[in-house]
C-alpha cells in the first residue's frame, strides 16, 4: 500500500515573488578627519604667512642668487663628490660583503672590523681625521712609485672623497651582504654541481638575483649621500653649502642663501628619487606579477574616471 501524496491542484496560481527592497547605504561621516584637516591647513597657512611676511628676509635675493654661477658651481661639485663617493662605496661594499661571507676567518674578520669602525664613528669625525692626517704622517712615501707631503696629497677634494666613500662602503657592505644572503643556497649548489667556480657563480648566478634586494636601499643611500655631502664643508671643499654660505656672509643674506641651498638640495634629491622609482620598478619585474602603476599612469586613470563621471 502506497502512501498518499498530497499535491496542489494544477490550477493553483504560483505565489507572487516580491523583489527585495534596495538598501540605501548612508556613509559614515568622519567629523574628526574634517576637523584635523582644517587644523593642519591652518597651521601650514600660519607658517607660510610667518615666512612670507618676515621683514628681515629679502625673498627677491633668493630668486636673484638661485642661478648664480658660484651657486651652480657648488651644486655641480656636490653632485660630483656624491657620485664618486657612491661609486667608491658600492665597489668597496661589494668586496667587503664577499669577504664577510667568506669561509676564510682572516678576511671575514677584517671585513667585520672595517664595518664596525666606520659604522661606529660619525662621518664628520672621519672627515676631520683625513683632513688632519698630516699630523701623524707628514710624508706619503710609497718608495719609487710616489713620494710627496701629506698636506699636498690630502686636498679638500681627496679628504671629502675618502671620508664619504669609505664611510659609505661600510653601509653598502651590509646592504650587499643582505642581498647575497637573500639568494637561495640551492642556486649556488646547482651552479657548483655544473662545474662553475665560486667567482663565476657570484658573477652570473648570485649577484644578478641579489640586485633586486640591493638596488632599492642603494638608491636611498645615494639620496642620503647628496645631503651628507654638506658635511665636507668642514674640510673646506667648496660644495653647495659652502658656496652659498660664502655668498651669504659677504652679502649679509645668510637666511636667503640657506633657502637657495635647500632648494637645490630638494631639486637634486627629487630628480634622483624619480630615477630610483623607475629603477626599482625595473628590477621588480621578476618578482611581481603586476608592476605598480607609474605616476603618469595614475594620472591618466584618474582623468579617465573623472571624464566618465562627467559623461554620466
Amino acid at each position: 500500500m502506497t502512501d498518499k501524496i498530497d499535491k496542489e491542484p494544477a490550477d493553483t496560481p504560483p505565489q507572487a515573488s516580491h523583489a527585495p527592497e534596495t538598501i540605501k547605504a548612508i556613509p559614515v561621516r568622519h567629523y574628526g578627519r574634517y576637523v584635523s584637516a582644517v587644523i593642519v591647513l591652518a597651521l601650514v597657512a600660519l607658517l607660510v604667512n610667518a615666512f612670507a611676511t618676515a621683514e628681515k628676509i629679502q625673498w627677491s635675493a633668493v630668486g636673484d642668487k638661485l642661478f648664480d654661477s658660484t651657486v651652480l658651481a657648488g651644486a655641480g661639485r656636490t653632485l660630483l663628490i656624491s657620485v664618486l663617493a657612491m661609486i667608491v662605496g658600492v665597489v668597496l661594499g661589494v668586496l667587503l660583503a664577499v669577504m664577510r661571507l667568506s669561509k676564510n676567518p682572516v678576511t671575514s674578520w677584517v671585513a667585520w672590523a672595517y664595518i664596525w669602525f666606520f659604522r661606529g664613528t660619525p662621518v664628520y669625525v672621519q672627515l676631520l681625521l683625513w683632513f688632519n692626517l698630516a699630523l701623524i704622517f707628514p710624508m706619503l712615501n710609497l718608495g719609487p712609485i710616489y713620494k710627496d707631503e701629506m698636506t699636498d696629497v690630502m686636498t679638500p677634494f681627496m679628504c671629502a672623497l675618502l671620508g664619504l666613500g669609505l664611510n659609505e662602503a661600510a653601509y653598502m657592505a651590509e646592504i650587499c651582504r643582505a642581498g647575497l644572503m637573500a639568494v637561495d643556497e640551492g642556486q649556488t649548489e646547482a651552479a657548483h654541481a655544473l662545474g662553475m667556480s665560486h667567482g663565476k657563480t657570484l658573477r652570473r648566478i648570485v649577484i644578478p638575483q641579489a640586485m633586486r634586494v640591493i638596488v632599492p636601499p642603494t638608491g636611498n643611500e645615494f639620496i642620503n649621500m647628496l645631503k651628507t655631502s654638506s658635511l665636507v664643508y668642514a674640510v673646506t671643499y667648496n660644495e653647495l653649502l659652502r658656496a652659498t654660505s660664502t655668498i651669504g656672509s659677504t652679502s649679509y643674506a645668510v637666511m636667503e642663501m640657506l633657502f637657495v641651498a635647500s632648494i637645490w638640495y630638494l631639486v637634486m634629491t627629487s630628480v634622483f628619487s624619480v630615477f630610483q622609482y623607475y629603477l626599482e620598478r625595473r628590477f621588480a619585474r621578476g618578482s611581481s606579477r603586476s608592476l605598480p602603476a607609474t605616476p603618469w599612469q595614475k594620472i591618466k586613470v584618474n582623468l579617465m574616471a573623472f571624464s566618465r563621471e562627467r559623461g554620466v
